[in-house]
């Protein structure tokens, strides 16, 4: 149950002064909506800010204008290849990156009986290998990296370091996408 105290001087406040006591003045109408304009304007601000921000920043904003017609983009010129060539004085490792057995073998008879010299064929660190691919890390070997993968219906060439310290100019790592050559 609450209590009730007796009126005092404090509970009555005039209307023309700021403060008594510990009581305040009733608030002005209005003074809530200043702030929310302030937060609004800060808010818009900021967004903006941080869009123009993302735009520089990606490079992707242009203060050109074009008169309405679209500016026709340069065409990326395509980046020369060396053709693919066979160099059987380089040697080749085949590892198998997939969970069927044997394929390591396979893929390396197929290149040896192409004039490939292949040192060893052996089983990848990891089944899972989705892409057929030929590994190089001397730019020198594009073109024989190229050859091998002419052999390999659908495999790629990628310059990379990772298989460098195998002994191997080339390295295959066969993923399931690899289909044997019928016949």
């Amino acid at each position: 149950m609450a209590i009730s105290y007796p009126k005092d001087r404090f509970d009555d406040v005039p209307e023309n002064i700021e403060r008594v006591g510990a009581h305040r003045a009733p608030r002005r109408r209005g003074r809530g909506w200043i702030a929310f304009v302030w937060a609004t304007v800060a808010t818009i601000v900021l967004v903006g800010i941080g869009v123009v921000g993302l735009f520089v920043l990606n490079d992707r904003l242009s203060f050109g204008t074009s008169g309405g017609q679209s500016v026709p983009q340069q065409a990326e010129s395509p980046t020369p290849t060396a053709p693919p060539t066979l160099d059987p004085s380089l040697t080749v490792t085949v590892l198998n990156g997939t969970t069927t057995a044997g394929i390591a073998g396979t893929v390396g008879d197929l290149l040896a009986s192409q004039g490939w010299t292949v040192a060893a064929r052996s089983n990848a660190s990891t089944e899972d290998i989705v892409e057929t691919l030929v590994y190089y890390a001397d730019p020198a070997h594009e073109g024989a990296a190229r050859g091998v993968a002419a052999a390999l219906p659908g495999a790629g060439v990628t310059l990379s370091a990772d298989f460098k310290d195998s002994g191997a100019n080339l390295v295959v790592v066969v993923g399931s996408d690899y289909v044997p050559p019928a016949g």
